[in-house]
């Protein structure tokens, strides 16, 4: 098996299924019992706040753990709202960010909240100019994405966020980390964000499981209400297992990360090489994160080579796996044509990815062109 899926999902490190184990098995209390079993659970998720909190340079009280990023963010853009956003009702994102975004946006939008979404531009690009002068004064939340999980496309969330921060400190920041949170170097401080968004599964830790990292004395309204468990802000019994899960993934990743970047980058570049040869047009930019690249195979629909490479073992996705097979609004806002967004797929490798799988995709890909598009010559455009 080839796995080339891993925006979508990664496979569970050992070192994370061993905590998940060991928290079912032998810390099984409820973290909120003053038992001894109580204690020790409360211990575990403790500990995982200080990896989770270190890995971002942040602090552990600034740590609220969630369901999953789609949580993370809901929980974010709404309340954040909530709290800011009872004078200045205009809140700003991008047209080309994650649903669980983009759809709480929209709710804002239609309680009366002013709502500006930034299109990239000629290029296909978000510049920082374009961020920024989305933002006025009555502006109470910015939210973007660091890395697109469509195309691997790195927005300038820096330079924005801290040029954002200094012409209106009122406005909240808010960035939904998720493709890039133990892929590329990030640090709280330097993004200039208020909170960031955080999932489990896409770093190789149990499905289930994401945070919310929110600065010291920003203030979030909670949507989910109960015992008043990780601050009254999400309340409900903390999954335990899934936490330490969590924190053990990223306590494995945290030392090997410019190892694998450098090998991501490798690999991205050989991809690159071998799939062009073989016919296939690159659409993710250079300048993308290495992790990700969006591909395609003019004439053949994404759907159809998917399951073409998935009959030789090998596993993509049609652009993302949350469009459930939709036309990606995202692909159209980056200003791909419409019939080279139908015929895109996703590679998205992890540090088990070798030279040799992309042999074995390239060689597919050039089986598809000839046998799924029978006697027409496939051009460039």
């Amino acid at each position: 098996m080839i796995y080339l899926d891993n925006a979508a999902t990664t496979k569970v490190c050992r070192e994370a299924a061993d905590a998940a184990y060991y928290a079912m098995t032998e810390v099984f209390g409820n973290p909120s019992s003053l038992h001894r079993l109580g204690i020790e659970a409360e211990k575990l998720i403790s500990f995982s706040k200080e990896i989770i909190s270190g890995a971002l340079g942040g602090q552990p009280s600034e740590i609220i753990f969630t369901s999953g990023a789609t949580e993370s963010n809901n929980l974010a853009i709404s309340g954040l709202a909530e709290n800011y956003g009872r004078r200045k009702k205009k809140i700003v994102t991008t047209a080309v960010e994650h649903p669980s975004v983009l759809e709480p946006m929209k709710k804002l939008a239609a309680k009366g909240y002013e709502l500006t979404v930034v299109e990239p531009d000629e290029n296909g690009e978000i510049t920082e100019e374009a961020l920024v002068s989305a933002v006025d004064g009555d502006t109470c939340l910015v939210s973007a994405m660091l890395v697109n999980n469509e195309t691997g496309y790195v927005l300038p969330i820096e330079r924005s966020f801290s040029r954002i921060k200094k012409l209106y400190p009122e406005c909240l920041t808010h960035c939904d980390c998720v493709q890039g949170f133990m892929k590329l170097p990030i640090r709280v401080k330097s993004l200039s964000a208020d909170a960031v968004s955080l999932s489990g599964h896409k770093i190789h830790a149990p499905k289930g499981v994401g945070a919310l990292w929110i600065k010291k004395g920003v203030r979030v309204a909670p949507n989910v209400f109960g015992g008043g468990q990780q601050s009254g802000i999400r309340s409900g019994t903390e999954p335990v297992p899934l936490i330490y899960a969590f924190a053990k993934a990223v306590e494995t990743l945290v030392p090997t990360l410019p190892q694998r970047y450098d090998h991501a980058s490798e690999i991205r570049d050989y991809a690159v090489k071998k799939l062009s040869e073989a016919g296939v047009l690159i659409n993710s930019k250079s300048s993308a994160s290495p992790y990700i690249l969006s591909v395609s195979l003019p004439q053949i629909k994404s759907e159809t080579l998917l399951h073409f490479l998935e009959s030789r073992d090998i596993y993509v996705s049609s652009g993302s796996a949350c469009s459930k097979g939709k036309k990606s609004e995202v692909l159209e806002a980056f200003r791909l044509l419409d019939g080279i967004i139908d015929s895109t797929v996703r590679i998205s490798t992890s540090f088990e990815t070798s030279k040799s799988d992309i042999d074995t995709l390239a060689e597919a890909f050039k089986e598809a062109s000839t046998t799924l598009v029978k006697s027409t010559k496939i051009r460039r455009v």
